[in-house]
């Protein structure tokens, strides 16, 4: 029996129902509320994997499912990576219009992300973007109740959620480090995870996270990281820092060794000025 920890959220249940049914053996989900559920640390990235660590070390449970994307770059001493499943479709999907091009100008447009709100902002200076928090099916209801033209969600969430057809259309924006996929999280020396790791995957959200962490990424940094399979082993990844007003934004794209590629492209956007511009960043989401 594998005690398998998540969130309690619809989507986070949907995803260890995943995990759990890909797994070659009987499967308990312990369902672990988080300081992120009870609305504390707000500004902490770890507020949604930290309660789930801690249950893992204390021996409540034997693995931990979380979002790719709410990973922090340091993992609790004695854990690991232990899998990263075959991904979901990365990208952001746009609710309520079928395309970019058809909102008009002064349009409201609801997202919760920082990274999202500046990338909109840098592309259409005639958006109205607002802060729409909650679930999905809260913000999706706000959408309905005319709170909001459009909105901006996470396409691997509405197909998980079985809400695909909400999807009005994709965007080209880049995407968070690890949107789209899930880490599962175990104890050293507990490789039973290992059967469901899709390699292809792990290659390029290792590359992204390593991007994240050489970039010194918090949740106050909007940025962008994307990594797709490239020839053999490398990957290429296209990367995108910014202001959150959207006015000022550096971005950088290069292929190679999936080992090295977030590194590199890291060096790249500080030599072009990306940790000057990701202080400014931070003093802007902090004020």
């Amino acid at each position: 029996m594998i005690r398998l920890g998540t969130r309690g959220s619809a989507l986070a249940l949907a995803q260890a129902k995943l995990v759990a049914a890909a797994l070659d053996d009987e499967v308990e989900i312990v369902t672990i509320t988080t300081s992120g559920d009870r609305g504390e640390g707000i500004n902490d990235k770890s507020r949604w994997t930290s309660t789930l660590e801690r249950a893992l070390l204390d021996g409540e449970i034997d693995l931990a499912v979380h979002s790719a994307k709410d990973v922090p770059g340091e993992l609790a001493d004695g854990t690991y990576i232990a899998a990263i499943p075959a991904r979901q479709d990365p990208r952001d999907a746009l609710c309520g219009f079928a395309d970019f091009a058809s909102l008009g100008p002064g349009a409201r447009v609801g997202t919760s992300s920082l990274r999202r709100a500046a990338q909109l902002r840098a592309a259409r200076d005639d958006l109205e973007v607002v802060e729409v928090r909650g679930n999905v099916d809260t913000r999706l209801r706000k959408l309905g109740g005319g709170e909001v033209n459009a909105l901006v969600l996470a396409a691997a969430g509405l197909i998980r959620l079985g809400r695909e057809s909400e999807i009005g259309g994709i965007l080209d924006l880049i995407p968070a480090p690890g949107q789209g996929a899930l880490i599962v999280q175990a104890r050293v020396g507990d490789d039973r995870a290992r059967t469901i790791n899709d390699p292809i995957a792990e290659r390029c959200v290792m590359s992204e996270r390593a991007l994240a962490s050489h970039l010194n990424a918090t949740c106050n940094t909007p940025l962008g990281a994307s990594a797709v399979p490239a020839s053999g082993h490398d990957v290429t990844l296209r990367a995108w820092v910014g202001l959150p007003d959207g006015s000022h934004w550096i971005s950088d794209e290069l292929t190679g060794s999936a080992e090295e590629i977030g590194m590199r492209v890291a060096q790249r956007m500080i030599a072009a000025g990306a940790s000057e511009l990701l202080e400014r960043a931070e003093e802007m989401a902090a004020a």
